[in-house]
């Protein structure tokens, strides 16, 4: 995240009714508009057992649900692609100082 610029807020969310955990992940580069949420579980053992994996862009009507953290980071990734090469392809539009003599 750092990497790229973005800032991002962490949160834990524990439901009283239901044995999922949930973690939400906001981040952006001027704006927290982008989400992840991650319902998980423990198992008998312990362990964490993701359950699900939420994520939207941008605000987008329909989450993209994943189910493992590497269709995340493949698909995160990938649209991290698309958009630098759309920042590239538009023209950069320089001010012009108009002054009036």
């Amino acid at each position: 995240m750092r990497d790229n610029d973005l800032m991002y807020k962490k949160e834990y969310i524990r439901p009283m009714m239901t044995p999922q955990h949930v973690y939400v992940f906001r981040f952006g580069k001027h704006r927290l508009n982008n989400r992840v949420i991650v319902r998980y579980s423990h198992t008998w053992t312990g362990r964490l057992k993701i359950n699900e994996i939420d994520v939207r862009l941008h605000h987008q009507h329909h989450p993209r649900i994943f189910l493992t953290e590497s269709d995340l980071i493949d698909y995160l990734s990938h649209h991290l692609e698309k958009e630098k090469k759309r920042e590239q392809e538009r023209p950069h539009i320089s001010k012009v100082d108009n002054k009036n003599d």
